[in-house]
């Protein structure tokens, strides 16, 4: 998604930046990895392939992908390269062309130091907060059944399981923004600052 391409969210614990090529390299690394692969569904991509699959990401006007970056990591070093403070990325598809309104999140930390921080949940909220001001009311996470800690954190963010397929053995959990959630994210995210994006900004 274009509209994302020149912002950058900070955040305490993590920053979001515009998935770029210079962080394909990581990324490529950590998709090699089989668990990686059964936890987001995904099949092993050659590097090539991930340059063309980052560039679409990028055009696409359904899907809204940022860098999960370590922030303390990020500040802490200055003239740090992103690709060395990757955490992971966070996506928003719009998967229903009848409802705008209507986006499937996901988040994926994973460089394994990250893990268990809150990095995820910070990169959702931050996610959520930024597509509401796009229109966006309705939020689906679809999880595999097996991944106990991502259904654990989108229900501590208030989604509510609607839906389980055995066929494809994910779980489908559902949050629809009513004023006191618009509120409360409202709260859980007064602390991000929007910035202007440029390579090592």
């Amino acid at each position: 998604m274009r509209l994302n391409q020149n912002i950058l969210l900070l955040g305490k614990k993590v920053v979001l930046v515009p998935y770029t090529s210079e962080h394909v390299p990581r990324y490529h690394e950590w998709m090699k990895s089989d668990e990686l692969q059964r936890l987001t569904a995904s099949e092993p991509l050659t590097l090539e392939q991930e340059y063309a699959m980052q560039r679409s990401w990028r055009e696409d006007a359904d899907k809204c992908t940022f860098i999960v970056l370590d922030a303390e990591r990020w500040q802490a070093q200055p003239g740090a390269t992103e690709e060395s403070c990757m955490a992971g990325d966070v996506n928003l598809f719009l998967t229903d062309l009848g409802d705008p309104s209507l986006g499937e999140i996901e988040v994926m930390i994973a460089e394994p130091s990250c893990r268990g921080k809150g990095f995820g949940t910070e990169a959702v909220l931050m996610m959520m907060s930024y597509v509401t001001k796009l229109g966006l009311t309705k939020f689906e996470a679809k999880i595999g059944q097996g991944n106990e800690p991502s259904i654990r954190m989108f229900q501590k963010l208030h989604f509510e399981q609607v839906a389980v397929s055995s066929v494809f053995q994910e779980v489908t959990l559902r949050l629809t923004m009513s004023e006191p959630e618009r509120q409360w994210l409202l709260e859980q995210t007064s602390h991000v600052e929007e910035k202007p994006y440029g390579i090592g900004s």
